[in-house]
């Protein structure tokens, strides 16, 4: 299995993080109006994928509804079309589909994906969510991009969708704010060791870990640089030192020239 490189978009077109959210103007993260305002100020969109209790990939972040919705307990309990049938808190929008989402986008931005893990410790037991991403996306005509924390995740998308690009999403995994993770969980992950198995072409980082000398030895052997998760147009400045492009939050990130 090959790298698929990541297409130029991806470096030179900030990306909305959970597309361009603002509940004070009724467009809360992941929701359908917040793409559709991410695509008119000409931003890729960042969107997370968690799965339906009837194998659908839907567009949401959290694993459990209680934060974003009204309704209560795991996403993965619902089918597609009971969570379609929930409104997104500070919205008029349902919790929308995966197909639902690429149907609006349509290719006219770049689209990056997160694949939540569904294992729940970042460990094999994952499949399902893959399958049902690569499905999709099979007549998808633009620029898309798949990436998980789970590298099991990103070697199923490899299996399953081997002509999309793949990235890990990586951290400094400090093991008190990943709590319950095993700390050597932890270790493990944080030296980046499965970026040639998963045939990654790009890493998403946390951005203030950027200067870790891992990051700069994947970049030394061709990787993109992403990173995760810029609030202000001075943590950009920063992260930008190192990185190729931004995912961004809160405020409206400067186009490069």
């Amino acid at each position: 299995m090959r790298p698929v490189a990541l297409p130029a978009a991806f470096l030179r077109t900030p990306l909305a993080h959970r597309a361009l959210h603002d509940r004070t103007q009724r467009r809360p993260e992941n929701s359908l109006a917040a793409i559709r305002a991410a695509i008119a100020a000409g931003y890729g969109i960042e969107i997370d994928l968690q799965l339906s209790s009837d194998g659908q990939a839907m567009v949401f972040h959290d694993d459990n509804l209680d934060r974003l919705t009204l309704a209560t307990g795991p996403i993965t309990r619902r089918t597609a079309a009971q969570l379609r049938a929930i409104t997104v808190r500070d919205s008029d929008d349902p919790i929308p589909t995966f197909a639902e989402v690429l149907a609006l986008i349509a290719g006219r931005v770049p689209l990056l994906v997160e694949i939540k893990d569904q294992d729940g410790a970042l460990g094999p037991n994952v499949g399902a969510l893959e399958a049902a991403t690569a499905s999709a996306l099979k007549s998808y005509p633009g620029p898309v991009a798949l990436m998980s924390f789970n590298p099991h995740s990103v070697a199923a998308i490899a299996r399953l969708a081997p002509d999309l690009p793949r990235g890990l999403i990586t951290s400094a995994f400090d093991p008190t704010a990943w709590s319950p993770l095993p700390a050597a969980i932890c270790d493990r992950l944080r030296a980046i060791p499965d970026y040639s198995r998963t045939a990654a072409s790009f890493i998403s980082h946390e951005w203030t870990d950027l200067a870790r000398p891992r990051v700069a030895d994947l970049r030394a052997q061709g990787a993109a640089i992403l990173c995760w998760t810029i609030r202000s147009p001075g943590e950009e400045a920063v992260a930008r030192r190192i990185a190729d492009n931004i995912t961004f939050e809160r405020y409206h990130a400067a186009f490069p020239l």
